[in-house]
């Protein structure tokens, strides 16, 4: 890709998702996410009606009275964007790639973090770690992820989470808001997202195809995995080859769908060639609720 080509794309993706961004997620983005973050600020003297699930029990040894810690509202956040960019994303039956869908959903989340002054920081991920780019604010600084997203080459092509994860338990202290985009084909990652969920506000955005759901019945035909390069010819007029394959399917989402929420994580679905404003409205909208 040409350096023209590639900033008419950024320019493409910022004007869509931008607009979007202002005026439709920023305020909703503010609403789910300010003040969801408390950083302690002070102690001071218990007084009756205090919470004593915030009593500071080490000051109160040494003072032997009791006091609390006082907390404050966190006025600036750091988003983090944990994009998956193994082969499986450059696969795509309803007008995008899911790779694609994926960087518009980014350019979105990114773009509303920094209008609400807030810094936005990435990581690719493949098999491996593949770039980290840290926290920073700006729509110079979101112009850069956007480009990066676009015109990236991983050096590998299959999925590992769980690296990805402990890489961003690693390099990111504070607590922040991390938003995981992937299909989720992948080794398992359940210890590290248990362990990222209860220090970080994760997210997890699934983004995937519906073809990879159901064999349509078309006869033999030749089938690559994206990741491993491997090839196999399926006879899909074959109908209990497709009701295997659909049964398999069925039990990885599931598997997905018990894995997130038991580890206190939202899950949000995004289709290629579905409008993704609404499952993220409705995101948006849900997490306000339950504040």
């Amino acid at each position: 890709m040409s350096t023209l080509e590639l900033l008419k794309k950024v320019r493409k993706i910022e004007i869509k998702t931008k607009g979007l961004s202002n005026h439709i997620f920023a305020g909703e983005y503010n609403t789910a996410f300010k003040g969801k973050g408390m950083a302690f600020s002070e102690v001071r003297k218990y007084s009756s009606g205090d919470d004593v699930r915030l009593i500071d029990w080490n000051v109160t040894a040494r003072n032997n009275e009791p006091y609390i810690k006082i907390f404050e509202e966190e006025r600036e956040m750091t988003v983090m964007l944990l994009i998956d960019l193994s082969g499986s994303g450059n696969f795509g039956t309803k007008k995008q790639f899911k790779r694609e869908l994926a960087t518009e959903v980014s350019a979105i989340l990114a773009f509303s973090a920094i209008k609400n002054n807030d810094k936005v920081g990435v990581i690719f991920f493949t098999d491996r770690i593949e770039k980290f780019i840290p926290p920073k604010k700006g729509k110079s600084h979101i112009l850069r992820i956007i480009r990066e997203i676009i015109a990236f080459k991983p050096q590998g092509k299959a999925t590992n989470i769980a690296e990805a994860l402990k890489y961003f338990n690693s390099v990111i202290k504070k607590r922040s808001v991390c938003f995981i985009l992937s299909d989720f084909i992948s080794k398992p990652f359940k210890n590290p997202l248990k362990i990222a969920s209860k220090k970080h506000d994760i997210i997890a955005l699934r983004i995937h195809d519906s073809r990879e759901h159901t064999l349509p019945n078309i006869g033999l035909v030749r089938l690559k995995d994206l990741e491993t390069g491997k090839i196999i010819y399926t006879d899909t007029s074959n109908k209990k080859i497709r009701e295997y394959y659909k049964k398999i399917q069925k039990q990885k989402t599931e598997e997905i769908n018990i894995l997130f929420p038991s580890n206190g994580v939202d899950l949000i679905d995004i289709e290629t060639g579905n409008d993704y404003i609404k499952p993220l409205i409705s995101f948006f909208k849900n997490r306000t609720n339950k504040r």
